[in-house]
Order: C-alpha cells, then sequence, then structure tokens
C-alpha cells in the first residue's frame, strides 16, 4: 500500500542511516583521540574505575620522585660517611706513629688538627635540601634534629602513604649542626662523644691531643687508638644504617616502577581503543553510509510512482 502523506520506506531508510552517522561520528572520534571511552557518559562503570587508577599512577608519580630525592641524599650521606671512616683511619695511623720511640709529636698533632678541620667541613658540608644528619641539622634548624626520619615509600588509595624509617641520629657525626663552628666547638655525636678508656673525643673541647702524652702518660697514646677504633666501628655501623635505608629505596622504586606499569597497562585496557579494529569499523560504517544513502533515495523515489497512475 502507497501513501502520498507518509513514506514509510523513507522514514526507515532515514532512521537507518541516522543509526549509522552516529556510529560513525563515534568511530571518528575513537580514531582521532584514541579512546573509546571519554567521558562517563560512555561507560560509567569503566571511566569511573579508570579516573581513580589514574589518580593513584599520578600519585605513585609523586611517590617515584620522592624516592629518587631520598636516594640522592642517603647517597650523599653515604659518601660523606666513607670520607669520614677514611680521615679517622689516617688520625689513627698519626697516633700509631707517635708510639715510635723519638716521635716529632708536634708535627703529628700539627696533622691530627688537619684531618680534624676535614672532619667538620665533611659533616658540615654533607647538606642535601635543607638536610643534613650528619652535623645534627635538619630543615636547616639544629631545633630541628630528629632521632629518626621518614621517607616517602608508598602510596594505596586505602592506606594513604606509608615511610621508610631510617634512624638519622646513627648517622650523626656531631649533634649540634651549625653551631660547631669550629673542632672545639663540635660536641654530641660519634665524633663528639668521649669513648671508654679516655676522656677525649675525635671532636669536641676534650678533643685528642698527643703533645702531652709523654712519660708517665704515654699509655694515652694507646687508649686514644682504642677509642678510634671504637670511633671507626660506629662509623661502620652508620654507614650499614644508611646502606640498608637506601637498599629499602632501591626496591622500593623497582616496586612503584612495575605499579606504574601495570596501573598504565590496566587504564588502556579499560578506556584505549583497539585501533586495528576501530579502522575495520570505519571502514564498514562508511561503505554502509553510502548504502544508506541510496536507499534513503531510492525510498524517496517511490512517491512519485504515484504520479503515473494520474497519467
Amino acid at each position: 500500500m502507497t501513501y502520498l502523506l507518509t513514506n514509510a520506506s523513507a522514514l526507515t531508510a532515514l532512521q537507518s542511516l541516522t543509526m549509522t552517522q552516529q556510529s560513525l561520528a563515534n568511530t571518528q572520534s575513537q580514531l582521532s583521540t584514541g579512546l573509546s571511552i571519554q567521558h562517563a557518559s560512555d561507560n560509567t562503570s569503566y571511566w569511573s574505575i579508570s579516573q581513580t587508577m589514574s589518580s593513584d599512577n599520578g600519585a605513585l608519580g609523586a611517590v617515584s620522585s620522592a624516592l629518587k630525592q631520598s636516594s640522592s641524599m642517603l647517597a650523599t650521606f653515604t659518601s660523606a660517611i666513607e670520607q669520614t671512616i677514611s680521615v679517622v683511619n689516617n688520625i689513627k695511623n698519626d697516633l700509631v706513629a707517635a708510639q715510635n720511640p723519638g716521635a716529632n709529636l708536634t708535627q703529628i698533632q700539627s696533622d691530627i688538627a688537619a684531618q680534624q678541620n676535614s672532619l667538620l667541613q665533611i659533616a658540615g658540608g654533607s647538606a642535601f635540601n635543607g638536610q643534613n644528619w650528619l652535623n645534627g641539622t635538619v630543615n636547616g634548624s639544629t631545633a630541628g634534629f630528629q632521632s629518626s626520619v621518614n621517607l616517602v615509600g608508598a602510596y594505596t588509595n586505602s592506606g594513604g602513604v606509608s615511610y621508610i624509617s631510617v634512624t638519622a641520629s646513627a648517622a650523626s657525626l656531631y649533634t649540634n649542626g651549625s653551631a660547631a663552628t669550629s673542632v672545639a666547638s663540635a660536641s654530641g655525636g660519634i665524633l663528639g662523644a668521649t669513648s671508654a678508656g679516655y676522656s677525649s673525643a675525635i671532636l669536641g673541647g676534650q678533643a685528642i691531643n698527643v703533645t702531652g702524652a709523654t712519660g708517665a702518660n704515654v699509655s694515652n697514646l694507646t687508649n686514644m687508638v682504642a677509642s678510634v677504633n671504637n670511633t671507626i666501628t660506629q662509623l661502620e655501623t652508620a654507614a650499614a644504617t644508611i646502606g640498608s635505608a637506601q637498599e629499602q629505596l632501591t626496591t622500593q622504586q623497582t616496586f612503584i616502577s612495575a605499579m606504574q606499569t601495570n596501573l598504565t597497562n590496566g587504564v588502556a585496557s579499560l578506556v584505549d581503543a583497539d585501533m586495528n579494529q576501530v579502522s575495520t569499523r570505519l571502514q564498514a560504517l562508511q561503505t554502509q553510509q553510502q548504502l544508506g544513502v541510496q536507499s534513503l533515495s531510492i525510498a524517496n523515489q517511490s512517491s512519485q510512482m504515484i504520479l503515473k497512475l494520474f497519467q
């Protein structure tokens, strides 16, 4: 049956063509953006999950940057401690040489004083971003010295930030920070503490002095060597403490990198478009569009057949 005012075939062809054009527009958008889900309206569940995962991935990026910064800071402290051990070994060598009969104690003491100044400079110059655990300075203030420091180590959406705790005081060569402007003014810490058997420290007001270790006092040299050996042991422990923290940071960096890769792949699997499928679909829809236009043209021509009834 044919109607003059209503062309059912044309309406059906138009509806089909409209749907094809909508699909074609969506496919072209996926082709240009590379995303199959761009907005919440495309797929509410997948879009929401991908947003959370992307947010977490961004937080992990901040954790990764913090880990790199902390690793560089600890590397600075490690280098300083290793150099400190080398200098303290030089002082130990001087103390051993001082026990040789006829040794020039004045010259030996002069060399020890030079080594002590080097220790002060090493500790004072080992600052990284306002942190200097070696001289008891945190954020540029001796008042801010902490026995332990929490370094950002990880992040989860449910648990928030977690930390790697490091005993900063274990690496402290002396504890009065920038206030120690000379060998005599340094106090506390590994180098400023006195040891059993001898009342003087390597640094501080009672710093070791070999010039008076003669005659009845010559046994003090043996005590000084014992004190220095004790200091070296403490420095090795400090290096081990920092080294252990560095190992944790390295492990976390590897883990965080893997997590970022997993999250990136997870987001891609949810919202990224498969370009092979998109390109194939685009060609099919373009062909379907052309056929739809022809179908609509044919349907529109059917109304003109009514005219032949009146000829």
